[in-house]
């Protein structure tokens, strides 16, 4: 009975200890953003379309130099195409997400300037506004509207550094991996995404 209440205390230390080193993060951006659109044995990746992303996070140590974080995220995403690939007019696509992150992240202290992170970990995304816009013309509605799925997930790949006084900057790219395409059989179009930004970790 004794070594069980003790494995509970040990529990409940380790337990109340991470979540005091919890900490918390904002970051804020520009996204790169691209499709990636395949079919049969073609390929074609749209022309890089700025947009803007604002993530809030948890920073969560499970070993030494080592944490979790889950996120919530607003996403703009898209592309665009120049006049001549596949319509007479320029085409952009602006697509928004609310989208959850949970990034397994790894710091390498480097005296007293810093850390500097890497990280990797899956997304999950809901569309909630679609804009394409063609020459002068622009139209919005909801991702259905626009002939695309409301869904996406992928995965994250980011890196950057952080500062003792909590100031980071950092990158990262995004990999789309569901096809955004409704009823097209034999063509998918992903998401790909470069990001750039910097951030305040509490």
């Amino acid at each position: 009975m004794k070594r069980k209440l003790l494995s509970i205390a040990a529990a409940l230390c380790f337990i109340a200890g991470a979540k005091a080193q919890t900490s918390y993060g904002l970051k804020a951006g520009a996204n790169f953003a691209k499709f990636q659109v395949s079919g049969g044995n073609t390929s074609y990746t749209s022309d890089a379309a700025t947009f803007f992303y604002v993530t809030g996070y948890a920073d969560v140590p499970v070993a030494m130099n080592f944490s979790v974080q889950p996120g919530i995220s607003l996403q703009g995403k898209g592309g665009k195409a120049p006049a001549g690939d596949f319509t007479e007019v320029s085409t952009k696509d602006n697509l928004m997400y609310i989208e959850v992150p949970v990034n397994f992240v790894y710091y390498v202290p480097t005296g007293e300037a810093g850390k500097v992170f890497f990280g990797a970990g899956p997304y999950a995304a809901i569309g909630i506004h679609a804009k394409s816009t063609q020459g002068n013309l622009s139209e919005s509605g909801s991702f259905s509207d626009a002939g695309l799925k409301a869904f996406d997930a992928g995965l994250n790949f980011l890196a950057g550094f952080k500062l003792t006084n909590g100031f980071l900057i950092n990158g990262g790219y995004g990999l789309g991996l569901t096809n955004m395409l409704k009823d097209i059989d034999g063509v998918t179009s992903k998401n790909r995404v470069f990001s750039v930004g910097v951030g305040y970790q509490f």
